[in-house]
């Protein structure tokens, strides 16, 4: 509850910025929020991701400043890359700007947002949860249960309204059944949104063109992508096993699944970076390695911090290793990163990318349909594991008939076998 409170309050503050920087600019109120309400939702996950994941950064105000940075920009790019998705087109454009990707982002703003972090994790969180702290409990939960109904509800009408927007050209030639469905109050709340939408963002309603696909995986979509994290996963699971075995002499199992030999760590990775660099991936390999290092560091420190806050374990802990933050990551293994980065663009991907286009069509999505069932279910069995195997360390009981089934099938020696390298957080 907590972070959703300082959802709603970064969200409200980045609307106020928002509008008032847009309203100075164009002497009249502009409403800049994707909401109706007056949240912008960006920084409202920007915040709640930067308090959550550099929590451990505060009072070191660099990497404190340079993490806002990248999990802020990071955020602003998804947002962007996901509306986009939706088909309305850019709902900004930084491609005018110095030091710009993609048009999503660019540095001016990144630097503007990692001051906004510092001043989020140093102040704003402790002062946004001290006020949370004099509300009284029934009228604060009361508040937050009414405001997240509220949300949900001012959600579902902007993600209608862009379904209108996306099929305007067919909206203005059936205009009776519009007419007849703005009358009740469904229609009327999605044509204010839609209205108020096409004033604030008149670029969002632009159609963008769609090409018929006879290729299967054709270029950087789903399928590919998640074709190439199995891969990346299998291949990651690999090289780590080498990795230590040759510097320990030790066969150790890397997988992060209970069954199969997946390294999520590395799949998520590899399929990321593509999604990220895929319209960059001609660039040179300085520009590459300098996108790997930072990507991969802020996504390896990222996985570190959600396995210890999901499962109380630690899988890796490099304090040990000179130039470290914190035990999550390290300069020489960033490095590694950035190398990861260059070789797959330049070298692995092009060749799968090949052979993965040359399955057939139907094949192909029957294949990935079966192969994310099964990871999904692989995923959900190891989290149960792993959870069920911090809380009998901690001298916890099963509290039901799926947590008994689940400690007789991965007792502590079988999860102890099978994560080596795990140790407990705390």
């Amino acid at each position: 509850m907590k972070l959703y409170w300082l959802f709603l309050a970064y969200s409200f503050l980045g609307w106020l910025l928002e509008t008032v920087t847009a309203a100075a600019a164009k002497k009249r109120f502009v409403n800049r929020g994707f909401l109706n309400g007056p949240l912008c939702g960006i920084y409202g996950i920007a915040g709640v991701l930067i308090t959550v994941v550099l929590r451990d950064l505060k009072g070191n105000w660099v990497f404190l400043y340079l993490g806002s940075m990248v999990f802020a920009s990071l955020a602003e790019w998804t947002a962007g890359a996901m509306l986009e998705h939706l088909g309305v087109g850019k709902w900004w454009d930084y491609s005018k700007e110095r030091w710009s990707f993609s048009g999503r982002i660019c540095l001016k703003y990144s630097l503007l947002w990692g001051a906004l972090g510092v001043l989020a994790v140093t102040f704003g969180n402790s002062l946004l949860l001290g006020l949370w702290e004099l509300l009284p409990t029934l009228p604060r939960n009361i508040l937050l249960l009414v405001s997240l109904a509220v949300v949900l509800l001012d959600t579902l009408g902007s993600l209608a309204a862009i379904q209108r927007i996306r099929g305007s050209e067919r909206i203005k030639s059936a205009n009776e059944k519009i007419d007849r469905a703005t009358q009740n109050l469904g229609g009327r709340i999605t044509g204010a949104v839609v209205r108020r939408l096409e004033r604030a963002h008149p670029q969002a309603g632009r159609r963008r063109e769609r090409t018929v696909k006879t290729v299967f995986a054709q270029g950087c979509c789903f399928q590919k992508l998640f074709m190439l994290l199995l891969i990346g996963a299998q291949l990651g699971d690999l090289i780590e096993t080498v990795f230590v075995f040759l510097t320990s002499g030790t066969l150790m199992s890397r997988s992060s699944l209970v069954w199969g030999q997946f390294s999520l760590v590395w799949g998520i990775a590899m399929a990321a970076a593509t999604a990220i660099l895929y319209r960059y991936r001609e660039k040179s390999d300085g520009f590459l390695f300098l996108f790997g290092v930072v990507l991969g560091g802020a996504y390896e420190y990222s996985c570190s911090v959600f396995t210890e806050l999901a499962f109380g374990t630690v899988f890796w802990d490099y304090s040990e290793i000179p130039f470290n933050l914190g035990g999550r990551i390290n300069l020489l293994y960033c490095f590694f990163w950035g190398i990861a980065a260059v070789v797959w663009l330049k070298l692995v991907y092009p060749f799968l990318s090949k052979w993965i286009e040359k399955i057939p069509m139907k094949l192909g999505n029957v294949l990935t349909a079966v192969l994310a069932a099964i990871l999904a279910v692989d995923i959900l069995v190891t989290c149960a594991a792993l959870g069920r195997y911090g809380q009998r360390r901690q001298g916890i009981p099963p509290r039901s008939a799926v947590e008994s089934f689940v400690d007789q099938a991965f007792p502590d020696s079988w999860m102890e076998n099978r994560y080596q390298n795990m140790e407990l957080a705390g």
